[in-house]
C-alpha cells in the first residue's frame, strides 16, 4: 500500500505519527500546499522512530484536482486520505479517481441549505456530491471510503456492531459527543480555544441540523435545537447536547435499519452564544467581503485570530468522549438502552504522541482503515461509509493492545 495523503499539521500530523508504528504500508507521502510544513511532519516522524524511511514530504494544491491526481501517480499511490478541511473534499476525491487510486476522509462535500425553508427542509445534504458519482466508483471497482474519522467514523463503526450484535430493533441510533477538556493561557487563565478546525466547527453549527425518521426521510431543524443533558463516562459527566449537522445522519440510515438518526454534541452555553454571536455579525459567511482593497473571507479570518488547534495541547487539560446512544430491542427481545464510547484522555496522546486528544482521536480512525482495507478485511467498490464493513476487526484492531493494535480501548455503558 501506497498512502497520499493531503494536509498535514493536526490530523495529518497525528495520522502520520500514528501510522509510523504500523507495517501494514510501503510508502506514506505527506502533501501540503506549505512543503515545509509537510516536511516538518516528516522530520517529528523520523526524530520519533530514527531510520524510518517510508515518509516523504511534497507540495500539493487541494483545491486542484489535477494536481492530486498527478502527486498520487507520480508516488504511485493506491489510497489518496485526505486530512484537510472540507471545502477541499471534492477536489481531493475526483483528484484520486482521476488517479485511479481508492479514497478515505474525515469530513463529506459540504452541504447547502434549502433556499426558502432551511430549518424544516434538506438542501444539497452532506455527501451528496459524492454519493452522486456512487456508480462510476462502483463501475470503475474503485473504493471512496467516506466519513472515517471519529465522528463520522467511529460511531458510524458502533452502528453497524449494535445492529448486528446487541439489538434485534433499534429506535434511535444518536450520536453524543462530549468532553470536559480545559485550556489555559501561558498564565494560568481559561481561555476561548476550539479543540477542532474553527472552520469546519462553524460549519457544522451554524448550518441546519439534520435529522432522519424513518417514515419522513431527512429532515433539519433550527441550530442548536432539542437540548438534552447527556451523562457521559470516565468521569466526564452531564453534558448538555443539542442537535448539530453531521455525516453521520447522512450515513447511517443507508446501511442500517432504525427508526431516528440524530447527531448532538456537547457544545457549552459559552460555546453557543460565541457561534450565535459570529452569526449576527456575519463573521461566519465564506464569501469574501473587501476590506481596504483586499477581498476578504469573514470565517478565514475567524480561523486565523484564534490558536491553532493543532497547538493547544500541552496547555490543556481532560478528555474527550466519542459514542452512539442506541435504544430499541435487544438480542434478548427485552428493551434495551446502550452507550457505545470511546475516551481519550489528553496527557495519554500529548505524552505518546505529541497531539492533543480531540486531533488524534480522530486521526487514528483511518489509520486503522487503512490498516484493514491493506490486509483485504475490509474490501469493496462506491462510495460507501463505515456502516457498510464489518465492525468487529475495526473494534478489536482498535481495542488490542500494542504492538498487535492499537491500544486504545472503547468501552459499553448499559443504561
Amino acid at each position: 500500500m501506497r498512502v497520499l495523503m493531503v494536509g498535514s499539521g493536526g490530523v495529518g500530523d497525528a495520522a502520520a505519527r500514528i501510522a509510523a508504528e504500523r507495517d501494514f504500508f510501503d510508502r506514506w507521502v505527506v502533501a501540503d500546499y506549505d512543503r515545509a510544513r509537510a516536511e516538518r511532519t516528516v522530520a517529528a516522524v523520523v526524530e520519533r522512530h530514527p531510520g524510518e524511511g517510508r515518509f516523504v514530504a511534497a507540495r500539493v494544491d487541494a483545491s486542484d484536482p489535477g494536481a492530486v491526481a498527478a502527486l498520487a501517480r507520480e508516488h504511485e499511490a493506491t489510497h489518496v486520505f485526505n486530512a484537510v478541511d472540507p471545502k477541499f473534499t471534492m477536489p481531493v476525491f475526483d483528484g484520486a479517481r482521476a488517479a485511479g487510486a481508492d479514497y478515505l476522509d474525515m469530513a463529506m462535500s459540504l452541504s447547502h441549505p434549502h433556499p426558502q425553508e432551511p430549518y424544516a427542509v434538506t438542501g444539497v445534504k452532506l455527501g451528496d456530491e459524492q454519493f452522486a458519482v456512487a456508480g462510476e466508483w462502483e463501475a470503475e471497482g474503485r473504493l471512496a471510503l467516506v466519513g472515517i474519522g471519529v465522528e463520522p467514523g467511529l460511531s458510524d463503526v458502533f452502528a453497524r456492531y449494535a445492529a448486528d450484535h446487541l439489538f434485534d430493533e433499534i429506535d434511535e441510533l444518536g450520536t453524543r459527543d462530549g468532553a470536559n477538556l480545559v485550556v489555559h493561557d501561558e498564565h494560568g487563565n481559561e481561555i476561548f480555544a476550539p479543540s477542532f478546525s474553527m472552520w469546519t466547527t462553524i460549519e457544522e453549527c451554524l448550518n441546519p441540523p439534520v435529522v432522519w425518521e424513518k417514515d419522513r426521510g431527512w429532515f433539519t431543524t433550527a441550530p442548536f435545537s432539542e437540548p438534552e443533558v447527556f451523562d457521559f463516562p470516565a468521569g466526564i459527566g452531564p453534558v448538555e447536547c443539542v442537535n448539530v449537522e453531521h455525516e453521520e445522519v447522512l450515513l447511517m440510515p443507508r446501511w442500517v435499519d432504525a427508526k431516528r438518526v440524530t447527531f448532538k454534541y456537547g457544545l457549552g452555553d459559552e460555546f453557543i452564544n460565541v457561534l450565535k454571536v459570529l452569526h449576527s455579525l456575519g463573521l461566519d459567511r465564506t464569501d469574501p467581503v473587501p476590506v481596504k482593497g483586499v477581498q476578504v473571507s469573514p470565517r478565514d479570518v475567524v480561523a486565523a485570530v484564534l490558536p491553532d488547534p493543532a497547538t493547544i495541547g500541552p496547555r490543556m487539560t481532560g478528555k474527550t468522549c466519542a459514542g452512539l446512544y442506541v435504544t430499541g430491542t435487544g438480542k434478548d427481545g427485552r428493551p434495551r438502552r446502550t452507550y457505545l464510547y470511546h475516551v481519550v484522555d489528553n496527557a495519554d496522546t500529548m505524552a505518546g504522541y505529541g497531539a492533543q486528544c480531540v486531533v488524534w482521536q480522530t486521526a487514528v480512525n483511518p489509520v486503522v482503515a487503512l490498516e484493514l482495507l491493506s490486509r483485504g478485511t475490509w474490501k469493496g467498490a462506491g462510495v460507501l461509509g463505515p456502516e457498510a464493513f464489518d465492525a468487529v476487526p475495526f473494534l478489536d484492531l482498535l481495542a488490542a493492545p500494542k504492538p498487535e493494535g492499537y491500544g486504545s480501548p472503547w468501552g459499553v455503558d448499559e443504561r
